[in-house]
């Protein structure tokens, strides 16, 4: 698994972000995951993991799921969250995300499961990814930390950027 890049000021990933999740990213070169704790400030309504969480951080890792298998940076246009267990603080969960179809580069599906460590799926989710405009996505790799080359450099095919 390759380490993902984060950024310095995104809720989910950044370094920065005082009131963040702080989450880390890695690949195989097509699953994307991260694995974190549930803290006692995630929750929402009687001791269970806030949804709206849930759905961010879903969303995260098919973002990267998307950037991963397109070398193309997304934002999300739909999503899709199935929420089937809560999920309580002091629990480890393990939030794994695929693209699933590229519709001539216009268009990318992804979709992700979150499961706890015994590997029960607590939620799940789809999702429709719209690719940033090349300049938009060179700004925003302003705010990485890590070497985003292999993911910004479209031109190439998968399996040279990985190299």
């Amino acid at each position: 698994m390759r380490e993902l890049p984060h950024t310095h000021s995104c809720f989910v990933c950044g370094e920065a972000n005082a009131s963040g999740l702080r989450l880390r990213f890695e690949t195989d070169g097509r699953l994307v995951q991260t694995r974190f704790t549930v803290r006692p400030e995630h929750i929402g309504f009687k001791q269970v993991m806030h949804g709206g969480l849930i759905a961010t951080v879903l969303d995260e890792v098919m973002v990267w799921a998307c950037a991963v298998g397109t070398r193309r940076f997304a934002y999300c246009a739909e999503l899709t969250v199935r929420f089937l267990v809560p999920v309580q603080p002091g629990e480890l969960v393990i939030v794994e995300a695929e693209m699933a179809e590229n519709r001539r580069n216009k268009v990318f599906h992804a979709q992700a499961v979150l499961r706890d460590e015994t590997g029960v799926v607590r939620s799940r989710a789809t999702g429709k990814y719209l690719p940033l405009k090349t300049d938009a996505a060179a700004e925003m790799a302003g705010d990485f930390v890590g070497d985003t080359r292999w993911l910004l450099e479209s031109e190439r095919s998968p399996n040279e950027a990985r190299d």
